[in-house]
């Protein structure tokens, strides 16, 4: 019977039915690094979030290794270039958190532009400010998609109904055809939105993206939603952009300061951009959960099944 070793806890119904196509599943909840490099060669499989990183000393350990299946869509935990040099395939299941975080994403832009946060603690302190809160509508405003992947499509998606216009730019596609969206060039992104939203993988061309001279470039203030990963903001330009003006608000789902296991920030020497972050009041957070839905734990593990199943290892 060929194993699978779970790294990271899934929804139970992937081990279940991984078990159904005849696979034996092991989860070490105590291991650490090490101790799965010391047991690696007797697997066929691994299942993973985001626990360690899988590197070329850890493939080169997995002799019997026939593929890593990430429950999540970023792979970069993972060196999938290495992997596939190996002759092992790297699965992903964006499709099963995307409509979770597109519904998400919507939500933080309603919110920031109409300071329900703020609005929300403000009356339960008994203040009622009404013309200091005046919200902006959706509708005739530009929005500024980056990356057009399954996060960024369902995203859009779901902009449709709120008549703005909804322009797009990913490096790696082109020829989108659909009659509510406009691909752009970057520079096009730069000089129309009103909004910028990232939807893009975290690799080394992705890191800081959002700097003090994507700030500069834009013609207009702007607000920003990131529901990607969390460095591909510069958490000190972008306050700084807030400080000016030049960035209206921020709504950040994930953090440049989060540790690998994206579950816990790190306590200890806060840097001080964290510290202007969340002291202010232009600023939505939440904790890595725009993908995190009650639906989204069973799809991220269902697609995986079909994947894994498809390569007819059993």
């Amino acid at each position: 019977m060929k194993k699978v070793l779970f790294i990271d806890t899934t929804h139970p119904i992937l081990p279940a039915q991984l078990e159904e196509l005849g696979f034996e599943c092991h989860h070490f909840p105590s291991y650490n690094y090490s101790d799965y490099l010391s047991v690696i060669q007797e697997y066929t499989g691994v299942v993973i979030r985001s626990k360690i990183k899988i590197d070329e000393r850890f493939l080169m350990q997995a002799t019997q290794l026939k593929f890593i299946a990430r429950v999540g869509a970023g792979m970069e935990n993972i060196d999938v270039a290495k992997a596939e040099s190996l002759g092992i395939k790297c699965l992903n299941s964006p499709e099963g958190n995307r409509d979770a975080l597109a519904e998400h994403a919507v939500g933080m832009i309603l919110a920031l532009r109409n300071h329900l946060i703020r609005v929300d603690a403000e009356v339960r302190l008994g203040i009622w400010r009404r013309e200091e809160n005046r919200g902006f509508e959706m509708m005739g405003k530009t929005i500024g998609l980056v990356g057009y992947g399954f996060m960024g499509q369902a995203f859009a998606q779901r902009l449709m109904g709120f008549g703005m216009k909804i322009l797009v730019y990913d490096k790696y596609k082109a020829n989108f055809n659909h009659p509510f969206i406009t691909e752009v060039s970057l520079e096009a992104i730069f000089k129309q939105s009103d909004i910028v939203s990232f939807h893009v993988p975290l690799t080394p061309e992705t890191h800081y993206m959002f700097h003090k001279k994507w700030i500069q470039e834009m013609a207009k203030p702007f607000y920003l939603i990131n529901t990607s990963r969390g460095l591909v903001v510069n958490t000190n330009d972008l306050m700084d952009g807030l400080d000016e003006g030049k960035v209206l608000g921020a709504a950040l789902d994930v953090l440049e300061f989060e540790e690998t296991s994206f579950e816990n920030l790190n306590g200890s020497n806060l840097p001080e951009a964290y510290q202007r972050l969340i002291k202010s009041d232009k600023v939505i957070l939440s904790p890595h959960i725009a993908g995190w839905s009650v639906e989204s734990n069973i799809k991220l593990s269902t697609f995986l099944v079909d994947k894994i199943a498809a390569l007819r290892l059993t």
